[in-house]
């Protein structure tokens, strides 16, 4: 399937901003399952300083402001998608698969969670891929999608605690499921044609579980199936913190007012 998508960010301040570095990560790249057929991102309010890749293999565009109080993020482009029932595959990284076993802040282990994961330890050992399906089902039951009831600082544990979070909290809580059941897992965030919505104000989010002789298989706890044609890969790591469309650091006390403007369609 080809997707078009077109993605604006406007971040706005109320004073002009002293200092401001951000690492964007907006652009997908071509690897098993998509291809993209051409792709641009400019910058209104801030410089290009550098792109290059990350650890993990993500695009990274480095952009500069100094002294506006506006930055515009424009990314367009066209991606071909292949319909692989989330199977991945073993992967190019760079990353060994232990770097994807340990927790980080979002994803530490509570008693909640580890109460939530008991069932399936000894499942796991007999077919990981069953497993993790049904673990998937299970996250989706004891956690609640709802709109604005998390943040994105909120962890795994406390999505848990709360019973309430939408697909960022998902994936996290999927990723500190399968990492206490001995499985290297990753967060993935990008973009979902979804049926009857043209426009969207946020990109998606979900997890890869690494599974024995099939290599990495994508979840979608919020929508309860494995990726297909309909969504866009754009970058990976060990949780949002290193999959995060923007991120980086500003001088001064501004305040600052995000919109987000997104369409997938076919």
């Amino acid at each position: 399937m080809r997707l078009k998508i077109s993605h604006k960010t406007t971040y706005t301040y109320d004073k002009p901003v002293y200092y401001a570095l951000q690492q964007i990560r907006l652009t997908p790249r071509t690897a098993d399952g998509q291809k993209v057929l051409n792709w641009t991102s400019t910058f209104t309010g801030g410089e290009r300083q550098v792109s290059f890749e990350d650890q993990f293999r993500n695009p990274v565009d480095l952009v500069l402001m100094a002294g506006t109080e506006k930055l515009e993020i424009v990314s367009e482009g066209e991606v071909e998608v292949e319909d692989r029932n989330g199977v991945v595959g073993m992967g190019k990284g760079l990353m060994p698969l232990w770097v994807f076993m340990p927790k980080t802040a979002a994803t530490s282990p509570g008693p909640q969670l580890r109460k939530l994961v008991k069932p399936f330890e000894k499942q796991v050992a007999e077919d990981q891929l069953a497993t993790m399906h049904r673990l998937s089902e299970a996250i989706g039951e004891a956690v609640e999608y709802t709109v604005g009831a998390t943040t994105s600082a909120t962890t795994a544990e406390e999505a848990v605690v709360a019973g309430k979070g939408v697909c960022q909290d998902h994936a996290h809580v999927m990723i500190t499921a399968a990492r206490l059941l001995g499985r290297p897992a990753r967060y993935v965030s990008g973009y979902l044609l979804m049926e009857g919505v043209t426009e969207q104000d946020a990109t998606h989010a979900w997890c890869e579980i690494f599974i024995e002789r099939l290599g990495w298989v994508g979840f979608d706890v919020s929508n309860a199936v494995c990726p297909d044609d309909r969504y866009v890969r754009v970058a990976v790591g060990r949780d949002y913190a290193d999959a995060a469309p923007v991120h980086g650091l500003r001088q001064g006390d501004a305040q600052e007012e995000l919109c987000v403007s997104l369409q997938v369609q076919q």
